[in-house]
């Protein structure tokens, strides 16, 4: 199967990398589609999600003994884990409210985004003028609390997709490395995404990468007694496919520190040091890449 209906893989993909290319605007316009679309389930849904957010705290009894790994770096030992809380109550409820809305295929991939899925509608067409009707959606959760809040995400290689190149049906597809540009060092970045996925069945699906970074508070930080994480807001970014990064319009050029070094050290494979991403500078590219959403009163 491996090496089956490639060639019209090799052919779908060709056209439809040098057709994005040639119309920036049209991916970019599908990109600013998915993300406001899952911004709008956040805000109609905002109520029920931060109620099943914050059931968490109030099960402590359940779980306290038994606490999570501390994935962080040099933990102050007084912050709970709470990456899996945001990834079920947030991440699993924004897919199954996408798949009573949207016609939805779960293609297989072996790596990639921790939600990873194409959607189909009628407005991709439009928008494409119908070159396709389909995108395939990486969407990520990252939850973060008051002490790693920052106005930036850290990305690994699956989560990026690159230029794509893909230059005969016998070989495969590869990106071309990026940097990452911080003040005081550089280093190369290694895209593992594709930018677009051709599918069997014709459809040809560009991707759309999405984080949703849910920020919760820690009541034990206030001198009033309380205790528990309770959700605060959520911000939803969008990172751009990775032809409008180093083609057209080649953000990663005209901003060049969009991406910049990580906390991986050097002793990492390089193929899979992570980077951060400057939520900054996606907002001057286009602020609906960086939306956040908190609820009026913002209290328990």
């Amino acid at each position: 199967m491996f090496y089956e209906k490639r060639n019209l893989l090799f052919h779908n993909y060709n056209r439809a990398r040098d057709y994005f290319i040639s119309c920036p605007n049209q991916l970019i316009d599908l990109e600013q589609y998915c993300a406001e679309l899952v911004n709008n389930i956040i805000m109609e849904n905002y109520d029920e999600i931060e109620a099943n957010y914050n059931e968490s705290s109030y099960l402590n009894a359940f779980w306290a003994k038994y606490p999570p790994d501390d994935r962080g770096r040099q933990p102050v030992g007084d912050q709970i884990p709470w990456i899996e809380v945001g990834e079920h109550s947030i991440g699993h409820k924004l897919i199954r409210i996408i798949g009573t809305l949207y016609r939805v295929s779960e293609i297989g991939l072996p790596s990639g985004a921790d939600n990873r899925f194409v959607l189909y509608s009628d407005d991709i067409a439009d928008i494409t003028h119908g070159f396709t009707n389909c995108a395939f959606f990486f969407l990520d959760i990252k939850s973060v609390g008051p002490r790693d809040n920052f106005d930036h995400t850290v990305i690994s290689p699956y989560q990026v997709s690159g230029d794509g190149i893909w230059n005969a049906p016998n070989k495969n597809m590869e990106n071309s490395t990026m940097v990452a540009k911080g003040k005081r060092t550089t280093h190369l970045f290694y895209p593992a995404i594709s930018p677009i996925y051709p599918l069997t069945n014709g459809d040809v699906a560009p991707t759309i990468h999405l984080f949703v970074k849910p920020v919760y508070r820690m009541l034990s930080l206030a001198s009033d007694g309380l205790t528990g994480q309770p959700l605060e807001s959520i911000k939803n970014i969008c990172v751009p496919n990775g032809l409008l990064l180093s083609k057209n319009p080649g953000y990663l050029n005209s901003c060049p520190e969009l991406f910049f070094p990580g906390k991986d050290d050097k002793s990492k494979d390089p193929r899979k040091i992570r980077v951060r991403v400057s939520f900054a500078l996606l907002s001057e590219i286009a602020t609906w890449r960086v939306e956040e959403f908190v609820r009026a009163d913002n209290i328990l």
